[in-house]
């Protein structure tokens, strides 16, 4: 029985992840313990975490794998540095002195983090480590794999197949060639931040017209039928600058991009629409051809790319695949659970497990939880006001004051691990309300008015609302809501432009239901989690309605929350009218000032 960390450091959101005998036993982004969003640094917090909930000691370890290969990474940048001298000398010089001072030395800093390890420490390659998260702990014994990124060593894409225990990659594209990197392009044309707000521009994309779709194929992407492209790196400056695009980009486009924080024009909608065609269009000619080449039914996703669920939903609709599976931590953080499973099945040999059914991410239900004392330990220390309720008569109460248009914070038993908060550190409220959507955004998250919500909703009563039959228990599935549920718009409303449109209710469940009449669905399935289904069911007794609104506990520019202290900061910052912590429930009204010297550091935030 072999105990393996993975781990992914330095680029992106690091995260690690603790297997044991082919389990999953934990995992957990860094951002979470220091409170730093996508925290890109050695991840010690989340490496303390693993091993506390594994009960091991690093010296006990049999095997630790990285999600890369540093040292080809490093033959990459430098080669295309020397390919463009001499531009690019302030992006050497920026990279640099960060690759000699601890990337180029991973081993190193692994073995220092482990004091006490001594044990071997293994480098799979970047898409590598994508391809073993989407394969090895999906539902399939067998299935065609995809992964889509920014870039890892060379690699940008990569397709290949998986069967039990074995996984074999067979082409990929390489760098500079890279969706993602179009995809960032575009984010950061359109004012948003790379490697962060790539969802923000897939969330604009339905208030624009993809009026540039033509212009994009005619100058910038070279697509073939099998998916594979090239991009004119005239109008790009990834390649050896600071910024994703150049002068030429900009002309392309009749101006400079969008200074952050400025005001949306429409012109930002319709490139974000434009891109998002684009993109969509691509990855449905990569799946056709894994399909044409491996003849398998199945497919797994993974890689950033993967988290554009607008593409993922019309990939289950238009696509040659019957079923997908997506790792739901598909960036750079799910490497950590990639590279442990594929030591431990590739290098070691070991078979997979058998499963009868769902998968082996446990609904990403991966990360720490708080016992009853330990809330109560916390509230006493901080002078909260709080309720302890049995948890029938939490859910009741829940319920009710969801039922009433109430905001409620809700925090439960393990961190989700990846991007999605499903069910356990989440904002809750009533997909019934028009104003939901603005209360929410402007009031409590702080975030853009365009930015749309998701709805949970009881997996056995998801084809009622929603054109989708299949499970999307991670919230990476986009599907139309049902006719019967939508609200058509009048002549007048239909004249509307962009965010103007914004205000116009599109369905029955107005607060989760986007301009174009789609979603981005949770279901919610009592094995996996259910406390949560015990409240949403509770919430269709009292309603009729069987879903609830679902956003990530956190306010823009955090992570997600992931202590009882770090919830109950963002509840008192915020205008949420109540909060849950485990058996506990906090009124706003009641509570008194948020203390001043009070150590508002997570509980696992060690320096």
């Amino acid at each position: 029985m072999a105990t393996i960390l993975g781990i992914s450091a330095y680029y992106h959101d690091s995260a690690a992840c603790l297997v044991r005998d082919g389990e999953i036993v934990a995992a957990a982004q860094e951002e979470r313990f220091t409170r730093k969003k996508h925290d890109a640094g050695f991840p010690s917090h989340a490496v303390a975490y693993c091993l506390g909930a594994g009960g091991i000691e690093p010296s006990r370890l049999d095997y630790v794998g990285f999600y890369d290969k540093p040292l080809l990474k490093f033959e990459r940048l430098l080669e295309n540095y020397c390919g463009v001298a001499p531009r690019g000398l302030r992006s050497f010089l920026t990279a640099m002195p960060v690759w000699l001072k601890e990337k180029l030395f991973t081993r190193d800093q692994i073995r220092r983090a482990l004091g006490g390890y001594a044990g071997p420490v293994l480098f799979a390659e970047h898409h590598e480590s994508h391809a073993a998260s989407a394969f090895y702990p999906s539902p399939f014994a067998e299935a065609a794999v995809l992964t889509m990124d920014g870039v890892g060593e060379w690699a940008t894409s990569s397709y290949g197949v998986g069967r039990g225990k074995d996984l074999e990659l067979f082409a990929e594209l390489h760098y500079p060639h890279s969706l993602g990197m179009l995809y960032s392009a575009f984010t950061y044309y359109t004012g948003f931040k790379v490697n962060s707000g790539e969802y923000k521009v897939m969330g604009l994309a339905p208030y624009g017209t993809p009026r540039y779709v033509d212009l994009i194929f005619d100058k910038l992407v070279q697509l073939k039928d099998d998916g594979s492209f090239k991009l004119n790196l005239d109008y790009f400056n990834y390649v050896h600058g600071l910024t994703m695009t150049n002068g030429a980009f900009d002309r392309l486009f009749a101006g400079p991009p969008r200074k952050p924080e400025s005001p949306i024009t429409q012109r930002e909608m319709d490139v974000a629409a434009s891109v998002q065609v684009v993109t969509e269009e691509i990855v449905l000619r990569m799946a056709r051809h894994v399909q044409r080449e491996t003849g398998l039914a199945n497919l797994c996703l993974a890689g950033g790319v993967a988290l554009n669920c607008v593409a993922n939903g019309r990939l289950l609709r238009e696509g040659p695949f019957e079923r997908l599976w997506i790792q739901p931590a598909a960036g750079d953080a799910g490497g950590a659970v990639g590279v442990a499973l594929a030591i431990e099945h590739k290098v070691l040999g070991n078979a997979r497990r058998e499963r009868a059914e769902g998968d082996g991410m446990k609904g990403s239900y991966l990360g720490p939880a708080f016992s009853d004392d330990e809330i109560a330990r916390f509230l006493a220390a901080t002078g909260a006001v709080a309720e302890k309720l049995p948890l029938p008569s939490l859910i009741e109460r829940t319920a009710e004051l969801l039922a009433q248009e109430k905001v409620v914070g809700w925090l439960q038993g393990r961190m989700e691990f990846g991007p999605r908060a499903l069910g356990n550190r989440s904002i809750l409220g009533d997909p019934r309300s028009p104003r939901m959507q603005s209360v929410m955004n402007l009031k409590i998250k702080f975030r853009e008015g365009f930015r749309p919500f998701a709805p949970s909703v009881l997996r056995e009563h998801l084809s009622e609302y929603f054109e989708l039959d299949v499970d999307s228990p991670y919230m990476l599935l986009v599907a139309p809501v049902r006719a019967p549920h939508r609200i058509p718009m009048s002549a007048e409303q239909q004249r509307l432009f962009g965010i103007e449109k914004l205000n116009v209710p599109r369905s029955s469940i107005p607060a989760v239901t986007h301009v174009d009449y789609s979603a981005r669905i949770q279901t919610v399935h009592a094995e996996t989690n259910p406390t949560y289904h015990a409240l949403l069911s509770r919430f269709h007794q009292l309603t009729g309605c069987p879903v609830l609104v679902n956003t990530s506990f956190n306010v823009r520019g955090e992570p997600i929350v992931c202590t009882p202290r770090d919830a109950y900061r963002c509840f008192m910052r915020t205008e949420m009218e109540h909060l849950v912590l485990g058996p506990y429930l906090l009124d706003k009204a009641k509570q008194p000032p948020l203390r001043d010297d009070v150590d508002w550091r997570s509980e696992y935030q060690l320096d």
